[in-house]
């Protein structure tokens, strides 16, 4: 894929600034409003009041309130740090293939939020802020392809275009952000490691290229720790907000299921485990994405209860540097899950033990140590995939309410390579069922057992945070180091436990192995605890200031050394 790279984003940018410098733009329908990641050609381009490499290099990574401070007080325009952020992809895509799509109308889309800040319009709490989202999220005008070759155009395979934006994409352009595209996943999200099954090839890790970059939101999380955006859409089933945030030294929030919307996203298990959340390089950030994706959507039932657990004051407003100061923390142990840390990963727990305690926490040993919670998380199971054929065919009647495009049944009968045989993503499911829940791909399966489960798993740990008087649990995100790009594979220590039961986790980053590659922490509670879990991350992130900039390297540079 690498050797055929040409985007258009040196057209996008050139003509689009031109455009910008003449004050010419004008609104345009964004169908077809991309480019792969596929062909990138060099270009000198207007100057621009911003930097982006000259502040990375004082150490000085943008955030929102950064922007929102510059746009303010004009001391950059929307349009320049839009065209910075563009040319910072077109530099390093070829080597880091976080993309699949670039939207050929963000400077368009930057003007017209600059227009917007300069006549004092109400911008939206997100203008002018670089966002990616994760290919699984529909964004009108870009294709949807699972990250799977068969439903891929470019790949060979059948074109599926999403007429409407998913409802947390309508909210963040709603709130003035501007999407720079959409970025890599395996295919059909099936891997919690990293991307090598995407039908746009590997994505890799920006903080270190030798070591897996996470999965599934892989391309998210490259994109926002290398600083080719400011936030991400990231998307999980099983650990993939968390590990790819852990991989890259980013703050991820798995958020509770139901508090955001997971409509018009491409399923894995949207009817028990699917959640969409921020990935960002500041706590602060990440809660304010958070401010704005999270609540009640009335098209999305699992959201009903969403609006009812918003913080009054927001969950940015809710950060405070003292936020762990007598807290009782529960630490990850045996009565959890009989997985062993790696001695380095044990290490540096307990180095990160001793800094909450500094910040003022009380811990608690393996506080499930004789629940019995382990021994049945084990008989359990990795639960919830049941409707994947129902949870497709809804999300494909979404994506087209013109009823144009053709049922998942007819979409699988067209496709070339079935996505269940041999090698395939869906390879390890059951054929006979799957082929029989396609016969009749409008009916939901029976979820109850699973969703007995899902109150059993938040009775345990309820009892358990009530007995030994817990606030939350912050465990070490993996239990050993992440694993190279092409073998093994990322250990979360809270999934799929979290993911079942449906309660957020927020990763911070806690240092570095001896290799280079990121520690995180995981911190998680009960349910709809966001808003005390990222005070709690806040304070320990202030505390620590553990996140490096990572020096990112061209494939020109890398092949001239």
């Amino acid at each position: 894929m690498k050797n055929i790279k040409a985007i258009i984003i040196t057209l996008i940018v050139a003509i689009a600034a031109t455009f910008a410098i003449s004050g010419n733009f004008t609104s345009t329908s964004p169908k077809d409003a991309f480019g792969h990641t596929n062909s990138i050609e060099h270009k000198t381009y207007p100057h621009q009041e911003i930097d982006l490499t000259e502040r990375l290099e004082d150490g000085k990574e943008l955030t929102v309130n950064d922007l929102r401070r510059g746009y303010k007080n004009g001391a950059f325009t929307v349009t320049q740090v839009v065209q910075a952020h563009l040319e910072h992809i077109e530099e390093f895509e070829d080597t880091y293939n976080a993309f699949t799509f670039i939207n050929e109308h963000a400077l368009q889309e930057a003007s017209e939020i600059q227009d917007r800040i300069n006549k004092k319009q109400s911008p939206g709490r997100l203008a002018g802020v670089p966002v990616v989202i994760k290919e699984t999220v529909d964004v009108s005008g870009f294709p949807s392809t699972f990250g799977w070759e068969g439903f891929s155009k470019e790949a060979g395979g059948i074109e599926l275009m999403p007429q409407v934006d998913a409802p947390i994409v309508q909210k963040l352009k709603e709130e003035g952000a501007i999407i720079l595209g959409k970025t890599n996943m395996p295919a059909f999200s099936i891997s919690a490691t990293n991307a090598n099954t995407s039908w746009a090839g590997e994505t890799l890790n920006a903080i270190n290229p030798d070591f897996a970059p996470g999965g599934s939101s892989s391309g998210t999380a490259t994109a926002v720790s290398g600083n080719l955006a400011v936030l991400g859409i990231a998307a999980e089933t099983g650990g993939s907000i968390q590990n790819p945030a852990a991989s890259q030294a980013l703050i991820g929030v798995k958020p509770t299921f139901g508090l955001v919307s997971n409509t018009g996203a491409a399923p894995f298990a949207a009817s028990t485990r699917d959640v969409l959340g921020p990935h960002a390089r500041t706590v602060a950030d990440a809660a304010t994405m958070l401010d704005v994706i999270a609540g009640t959507d009335p098209k999305d039932s699992k959201t009903e209860k969403a609006d009812a657990h918003l913080p009054e004051e927001g969950y940015a407003a809710s950060l405070s540097e003292d936020a762990l100061e007598g807290k009782r923390i529960g630490l990850y142990g045996p009565g959890w899950r009989g997985e062993s840390l790696s001695p380095e990963t044990k290490e540096l727990y307990d180095r990160a033990i001793q800094e909450l305690e500094a910040q003022g926490a009380e811990v608690v040993t393996d506080p499930f140590a004789g629940s019995g919670f382990a021994e049945y998380v084990k008989a359990t199971g990795n639960i919830g995939y049941d409707a994947l054929v129902y949870d497709i065919q809804t999300y494909l009647n979404r994506m087209d309410p013109k009823g144009e495009i053709p049922t998942v049944t007819e979409l699988f009968n067209q496709s070339e390579t079935k996505p269940w045989a041999a090698g395939q993503p869906l390879q390890n499911f059951d054929e006979t069922e799957l082929q029989m829940n396609l016969q009749n791909p409008e009916q939901q399966p029976d979820l109850d057992y699973f969703f007995e489960a899902r109150s059993k798993f938040q009775s345990y740990i309820n009892e358990v945070m009530e007995k030994h008087d817990l606030d939350a649990f912050v465990y070490p995100q993996m239990a050993a180091e992440i694993p190279p790009l092409e073998e093994g594979i990322h250990q979360p220590t809270a999934a799929p436990e979290v993911n079942i039961s449906g309660q957020p986790l927020v990763t911070v980053p806690a240092g570095y192995y001896q290799s280079g590659t990121p520690f995180s922490l995981a911190f998680f509670g009960k349910m709809w605890s966001e808003a005390d879990l990222l005070a709690m991350a806040y304070d320990y992130e202030q505390a620590t200031q553990y996140r490096d900039i990572p020096v990112l390297e061209s494939e020109s540079a890398a092949y001239a050394n």
